[in-house]
Formats: structure tokens, sequence, C-alpha cells
């Protein structure tokens, strides 16, 4: 049987309630297991429990009103699907297709659950009187806790479904290793370094109503290299509409003067001239409460020159808030605040 990949359907315009986003588009497709299930799901999405209920070969309810109740409180379901497996028997093919979905209600709760459906096809060039095209002979979907990638089994097959594999954090890990080889190298820092980290975020834009259903991202944080007194690090992160892509730090572009032009001596001005993106940040780490990356770059091991800025996440993106700078190399740690919109008055 066929090792599953992920195969994310994404149902177009399906991914909010409808009182706050526009109908999804009609799918009708019956060509592959993968599209089939989507159309399943994109008639629950579109309240068209008769046409959903015509996917499986044996009702899945005892009529279809007691079906369509079924989604009474559903606002939304996601799903996703891994590749099928199948075996051929007796003029017919079935195939064995993981799921995962994630139902969402009209207080914006969500459950998930995930499993393995099974479809038939009986061989089309032996079918005679009556066309009987693929349908679903059943599903079995169990609840279970994560997210919905994680949720996604591997594989189905007899037995225990095997460990959901994370889909995102293996893609994420390919697009660190192109973007930044040759460039990074965690392998002097030890082996926690070798595992990148990774946070949920759940947040609303500024667009969204109040009532809809929290969005949901997810922060990836790669170890980059180490030198003698700062560690670099790479952030990926997933936005709300599932989109993966390497993280920029806007940072201020600084003309600092010294007294007799000499770094050592007394720091005359120190001004604002332009901005930057960063895509490796010094020292950093990720507060889940605050949703705020800070980063310290040492200019010298000795501490006492140096950077340091905090990026909160806001509308569904890393924003700076704060980046404060001791230009002074004088034994001293004296940070001055270059831009501040994170103390209050």
């Amino acid at each position: 049987m066929a090792r599953s990949r992920l195969f994310a359907l994404a149902l177009a315009g399906a991914l909010l309630p409808a009182a706050a986003h526009a109908e999804p588009a009609y799918q009708d497709d019956r060509s592959t297991p993968e599209a089939l299930v989507a159309s399943l799901y994109n008639a629950i999405n579109r309240h068209e429990f008769a046409r959903a209920y015509s996917y499986f070969s044996k009702p899945p309810a005892k009529d279809i009103d007691a079906y369509a109740k079924g989604f009474a409180d559903t606002a939304e379901v996601k799903v996703l699907t891994g590749t099928a497996g199948s075996e051929g028997a007796a003029g017919s093919t079935y195939y064995n297709l993981p799921v995962a979905i994630e139902a969402v209600d009209a207080k914006g709760g969500s459950k998930l659950y995930a499993g393995c459906y099974t479809l038939r096809l009986a061989d089309p060039q032996i079918q005679a009187d009556k066309y009987d095209p693929l349908h679903i002979e059943k599903g079995s979907l169990k609840p279970v806790k994560g997210s919905l990638e994680e949720a996604l089994p591997t594989e189905c097959g007899d037995g225990p479904l095997p460990p959901a594999k994370d889909a995102l954090l293996e893609k994420a890990k390919s697009l660190f290793m192109a973007d930044y080889a040759g460039t990074c190298d965690a392998s002097a820092m030890g082996p926690e370094a070798a595992e990148p980290q990774s946070w949920d975020i759940r947040f609303s834009l500024a667009s969204d109503k109040e009532g809809d259903p929290k969005r949901k991202a997810r922060l990836f944080q790669f170890a980059c290299a180490s030198a003698a007194y700062n560690q670099s690090n790479a952030y990926y992160l997933v936005n709300g509409e599932g989109e993966l892509r390497n993280l920029q730090f806007a940072a201020p572009e600084l003309a600092i003067r010294y007294e007799n032009d000499d770094s050592n001596g007394k720091v005359e001005s120190m001004q604002i001239v332009g901005y930057t993106a960063e895509d490796k940040l010094m020292n950093s780490s990720y507060d889940p409460e605050t949703q705020t990356i800070s980063s310290t770059n040492k200019w010298r091991g000795a501490g006492d020159a140096g950077s340091s800025g905090a990026w909160m996440f806001r509308n569904g993106t890393f924003t700076l808030v704060k980046y404060d700078v001791d230009a002074s190399y004088d034994g001293e740690v004296d940070p001055q605040p270059v831009i501040d919109y994170q103390t209050g008055p």
C-alpha cells in the first residue's frame, strides 16, 4: 500500500463561516479518492446535504434529514487528505485514504478528527446496465488532539494508525535547508539545535468581525550558527492562510558619531537614517505569552556595546515595536531606546 504524503485540499472560500465570507465555489469531482472527499466536505460547507449523502454507497444516516441534523451546529469543516493506497479485488479497486478534519462550530470552537475513508470503484469497463461511480464504502474518524496538519495519519491499513507526520515541520525544514545551504551550520551547537522549535499562534486580523473564529499561525525557529558570543536564528511563519515563508525583521539603520571619530570615545549623536530587513536574529527567543520575538546582538564579547530588538505579532505578522542601542564601548551596559512602541506613557 502506498505511503501517504500531505495533499492539502483547501476548500476555496470555505475556510471561514458563511456569515462572514462568500459561499464556497461548487466542487463535485469523483475522479480520485482525494477529490471525492474534498467534494464531500464542499457539499457539507455549502449545506448541500443530499449531494454529500450521495457520495456514500451505504446511507451514513437513516435519511438525509437526520444526516443534515448532525451538522446543525457546524459552521465549517476543514479537511486534509493524504495519498490513497489502493488494491484490486473481484473487479473493483479499493482505496484507503488518510483524512483529518477540523469541525468548527458557530461560536468558533473546533474539534479534530482523524482516520481513514475506504472507497470503491467497480471497473468501468465491465459496468453495463448502470454506471456506479467512485463512492465511499465507509469512514472511521476518531477524535484527536493537536493541529490539523499533525492529526493527518501517514497511511491507512490494518491495525492501529501510525503516528501522524508533521507535514508543516518537514516542509519548513526543507525550505530552511534550501535557503541557508552553506550559510547555516548548527552542528557545533549540540544535538538539541538540530530540531527547530515551533509554536502555534492564535490571532485575529483587524478586519475580522467580533465572533469570528480565531485564526492560527505557526512559528518555527531554526538555529543557524554560533560564534564566540552570538548565536543566530532564522524564523519561518505559516500564516493564517497556510502560506509558509522565511521571516524578515525590520531593523533601523543608524548613523553614529563618536567624539574624535573614535568608536572608543563618547557617543555624540545617533540617528536613524533608514531601515533594513534582517533574515537572522542574534541570541533570540520567542515568548508565547506576549507573542514577541526578542533579540540581543553583542557587538563585542564584553557585551558593553550592542543592540536589542523586539518584534510583536500583530495583524498576522511580526512588527518591530522596540529597539535599543548601546553604542559606547565604555565597559558599561547602558542601552538607549531608539524605537519604542511597546512602553506605555
